[in-house]
């Protein structure tokens, strides 16, 4: 009975064992030493089984840590969550191997060069995507921002992981790269409020009645719809110029984005009141002096 069972357990070592080990065992066997790297069946089952279990528990994370979240913050969470993601499946992929046996450093030796070349080729793509993390943490960008990207003002409609995407005023698409809002100064009308203060200038000629002037560009002002009469609309004198006086019109609106329409709307007005009342807008005057130089005739000497 005991040589039936140590016959068993032969069989069981050295042919059905011995025959899993040979198949784990088979595959690609590269150099010798410490230097050598086998890539065999085990390997790609143990690393499938890694990412499987690495998948499922990142999952679980993802759903803890987005069930509170709104829907706008959640789809934020999940654009960084994708990177985070890769960065651990890499991290993964290179522990499972080292628990398995190979010399991870020998990979990442040889890899050096690759991976200082694919840093510098691809230094600003990292940074748009580190610039696009911050921008979803800190909140310093949201959709329906009215920003200003080197004289071009947009609204945002769309924040990715790598680029923003904003329309502007003559509805073309312009897509600004993520570091620009790091590395830039970037003008954000709507940041603290959707209000905005904006203002038209004019100036009169001398000798124009100033109260007059005054009523007429507010009365511009308060008949243009958009404009809101809370903060009150105010006048202020800014300087005798050159050959006028010179005003500005101050008024609140709560559409930045359509703040070219309002102001040409009010400068339009303010022609036609001014027209209608005799207040003239004077146009920049010159004197110009001229003098005519006339040399002395020289005397020829014998």
């Amino acid at each position: 009975m005991q040589e039936q069972d140590n016959t068993m357990k032969e069989i069981l070592e050295k042919d059905i064992w011995g025959s899993v080990q040979d198949f784990l065992n088979w595959g690609l066997h590269l150099g010798q030493g410490e230097k050598s790297i086998h890539i065999t069946v085990g390997l790609v089952l143990l690393l499938s089984f890694a990412f499987i279990a690495t998948s499922f528990v990142l999952k679980m994370l993802r759903k803890l840590f987005t069930r509170k979240m709104g829907q706008e913050d959640k789809l934020k969470f999940i654009s960084i969550f994708k990177f985070i993601k890769y960065v651990v499946y890499l991290v993964v992929i290179l522990v499972t191997m080292s628990a398995a046996g190979i010399n991870v450093t020998v990979i990442l030796t040889a890899s050096a060069a690759l991976f200082v070349g694919l840093g510098l080729a691809l230094q600003e793509l990292f940074q748009d995507i580190i610039a696009g993390i911050l921008i979803m943490v800190d909140k310093s960008l949201q959709v329906g921002d009215i920003v200003d990207v080197d004289g071009k003002i947009g609204k945002v409609f769309e924040i990715k992981l790598r680029t923003t995407r904003a329309i502007t005023r003559d509805d073309k698409i312009v897509i600004i790269p993520n570091h620009k809002f790091i590395s830039n100064t970037i003008y954000n009308f709507t940041q603290n409020h959707k209000t905005t203060r904006e203002n038209v200038k004019v100036g009169v000629a001398y000798g124009s009645n100033v109260e007059l002037v005054t009523r007429l560009l507010e009365e511009a002002v308060l008949e243009r719809a958009g404009v809101l009469k809370n903060p009150k609309p105010f006048v202020l004198f800014e300087d005798f110029g050159d050959s006028a006086l010179l005003f500005s019109i101050n008024f609140f609106i709560n559409d930045s984005f359509s703040d070219p329409r309002i102001k040409s709307d009010i400068r339009y007005a303010i022609d036609r009141k001014f027209r209608a009342n005799n207040v003239t807008i004077p146009f920049p005057q010159r004197d110009v002096h001229l003098f005519q130089h006339n040399p002395k005739p020289t005397s020829l000497n014998p």
